[in-house]
């Protein structure tokens, strides 16, 4: 995140404009590259152009009131300095004044191109239905025949232009701008929609939006039918469905996710009723994201991404005076930290928790826009309504279970979050099913009204129940129903509410130039950071500084880039890698330190000594999340492997050793396609 910028100083408010010129060329560049845009892309880069000029005005206002007598160090040419600095806002003002009138130019000339088509359409249909009335009346001998067709195209037309519509069954709104409505209710339908979402109004005056797929055409002089003609009419409505495009899924949410996380809750409601499933608790929304595929995952999000121009990398670029990786500094960039969750609902004797964690994401109101990062808690049986998060360990704290997380992103949306997911992994005692539950969730917006970003300190957030796509929902309906009486008693209730702590840390130079060099969006754990950091270099080096040929598409073999992805759906695995490099690490000297190349140097042989022959060994069972057993024969042989290499000083001996037994593997394992990861990224 942007850091609020100090007014008593010039340079600071220089290198704020340098990052508004950089993304108001970006997004000039996106405009042009584009060509003519749909009206949806449109509307997104004037939102943006909007949303940069106000960014601009506050720019200009701060600068306005900035004094000389303010500046911390004396500077020359004061005066001129900040005329110039008034003129090069001015002009990204005005550069942002065109692309916005451009914009709208392109809206009216749509507008008029459509209208002049409609008008069109309908003077050539009057012109048919002239050539149709005088052959009709030529035609006298085929009167009778041509009054049935009539009366047909007159009940087709009926059909057509019914506005209203029964329901069929039960919809809860899920968003802002949706329509409730109840089975049997009737809807005037004012605009249908290519995408399957109909515009509505119900009998109060409410408007919003619909899906098509629960309606069905409602006529007056049809009201009372027999059972036969109703199961009939079903049948043909369902007919007419099945025919039919299916409803397109929305592109400003996860919507397949939420329909099945929804389709749930009615299950879990009569399984909680039942006391087979605490109360408080619903299917996790986040779990069945993850499960969808790799798309919300941090190893997707790590890979490099391709410019438009499909001839360089967008987020890795090369600093050749440094020789290093250029750094990059994005819209949102910040470090927090969970302290505990409180008053969380105590799981049911029907089931055994097997992980106690929060998830959490970057989240806008409609969308998750990054990886999906998972931290887990731990408890005590004393307090077994409380979560930690960061216990003291021995050594290092486990990657899963560190409660300090970094965030970056460069999303421009005012709505930007964080969505919070805590929840548990279970299996049922009675079936040996294995699920996860939310315990509710809670959203914390970065952003004020004003755009200004919040503050960094400690906040107490209260959970909500049921999806992130609901509001009002309570996590447990008891402890709302007895807060009533006194406002003491109401505060005393309050107290006993789910919540969350969680703490925004503000961030030094260090830490700033630290995650400039990651991806412009990724969420992961602190203690991992560097290792990320090492293996950005490594990409770096290969796909920008050592390349022979920049039209060269073949297969790079390198074991690192080909396999550290892995480590970040392995945390296990991980946690043995930052062990080897801190152990290394510390027989270092201190000008080895500063020698960056010395330190990949380093850094490779660590690497090869110690995860190659892990994610290849076939004493190291396949991860699975959540399962003790696995998790503690993993941890057995992961100590062990590296006690072994502790003592030998290297792998060599015990890869060569007729004890270890590792699995083969393809040249291909070993060999990094970064065309192949972009496809996937881009897909």
């Amino acid at each position: 995140m942007l850091p609020r910028w100090p007014r008593d100083s010039l340079q600071c408010l220089q290198r704020r404009r340098q990052e508004l010129k950089q993304q108001v060329d970006s997004l000039l560049s996106e405009s042009r590259l584009k060509g003519a845009l749909e009206a949806s892309k449109r509307r997104d880069i004037y939102q943006r152009c909007m949303q940069l000029k106000q960014a601009i005005d506050e720019n200009k206002n701060t600068l306005q009131k900035l004094k000389k007598a303010d500046e911390p160090i004396p500077v020359g040419n004061y005066h001129q300095k900040k005329e110039e600095e008034h003129s090069l806002l001015d002009k990204l003002t005005h550069q942002l004044q065109q692309l916005a009138m451009s914009i709208s130019r392109e809206n009216i000339t749509e507008i008029g191109e459509l209208t002049e088509r409609a008008e069109d359409d309908s003077a050539e249909d009057d012109e048919e239905e002239d050539d149709d009335d005088e052959e009709e009346s030529k035609e006298s001998g085929e009167e009778e025949e041509t009054q049935e067709e009539e009366k047909q195209e007159n009940e087709s037309h009926q059909q057509v232009t019914s506005k209203e519509y029964i329901a069929v069954g039960d919809f809860s709104a899920q968003q802002a701008g949706d329509l409730t409505f109840k089975k049997g209710e009737i809807l005037l339908i004012t605009e249908k929609k290519p995408d399957g979402w109909w515009m509505a109004k119900n009998a109060k005056g409410n408007n919003g939006l619909v899906p098509k797929t629960y309606l069905e055409p409602y006529h007056k002089e049809e009201g009372q039918e027999s059972s036969e003609e109703g199961n009939e009419e079903d049948v043909e409505v369902g007919n007419e469905i099945a025919d039919e495009p299916e409803v397109k899924q929305r592109t400003d949410s996860h919507w397949s996710a939420v329909r099945k996380a929804l389709s749930e809750i009615n299950t879990i409601d009569v399984l909680t009723t039942m006391g087979a499933i605490p109360a408080g608790f619903r299917p996790s929304t986040l779990f069945q994201l993850l499960e969808e595929g790799n798309q919300f995952r941090a190893s997707y999000f790590l890979q490099p991404e391709l410019a438009p121009s499909q001839l360089a990398f967008r987020d890795l670029l090369w600093n050749a005076k440094t020789g290093t990786i250029r750094s990059r500094p994005s819209h949102v960039s910040l470090i927090l930290t969970l302290w505990s969750c409180k008053m969380i609902p105590l799981p049911g004797v029907s089931i055994q928790v097997l992980s106690r964690h929060v998830r959490l994401c970057l989240f806008d109101g409609n969308k998750v826009l990054s990886n999906i990062h998972t931290v887990r808690a731990t408890w005590q049986p004393k307090k077994p309504r409380t979560w930690t998060f960061s216990p003291q360990v021995t050594g290092i704290l486990p990657c899963l279970l560190d409660g300090d997380c970094f965030l970056r992103s460069n999303s421009l949306s005012p709505d930007l979050g964080i969505l919070f997911e805590p929840g548990i992994s279970y299996i049922r005692n009675s079936t040996g099913e294995r699920g996860e539950l939310s315990c509710g969730w809670v959203f914390l917006k970065l952003f004020d009204a004003s755009g200004i970003p919040i503050p960094a300190k400690t906040y107490e957030l209260f959970l909500n129940g049921g999806t992130p796509y609901e509001k009002g929902v309570e996590v447990d309906r008891s402890v709302s129903r007895r807060a009533h009486g006194s406002v003491f008693h109401q505060m005393m209730m309050m107290r006993r509410e789910p919540q969350l702590l969680v703490k925004l840390r503000s961030l030094n130079r260090r830490s700033r130039d630290i995650l400039s060099l990651l991806p412009e969006i990724l969420i992961g754990s602190m203690g991992c950071i560097h290792l990320l950091i090492f293996y950005r270099q490594i990409l770096g080096d290969v796909l920008l500084k050592g390349r022979m040929s920049m039209q060269s598409a073949d297969f790079i073999s390198n074991p690192v880039l080909a396999t550290f992805p892995k480590l970040l759906e392995q945390p296990d695995v991980m946690d043995a890698l930052r062990s080897s490099w801190a152990e290394k690490e510390s027989t270092l000297k201190r000008s080895e330190k500063r020698d960056r190349e010395f330190l990949k140097a380093v850094f490779l042989l660590v690497y090869h000594d110690c995860v190659v022959p892990l994610l290849h060994s076939t004493l190291l069972p396949p991860f699975r999340w959540a399962e003790e057993e696995t998790e503690a024969t993993r941890w057995k042989v992961i100590a062990d492997f590296l006690k072994q290499n502790q003592e030998n000083k290297s792998a060599l001996q015990a890869l060569l050793s007729p004890d270890g037994i590792h699995e083969p593997f393809d040249i291909l394992e070993q060999t990094y396609d970064f065309l192949g990861k972009i496809r996937k990224k881009a897909a």
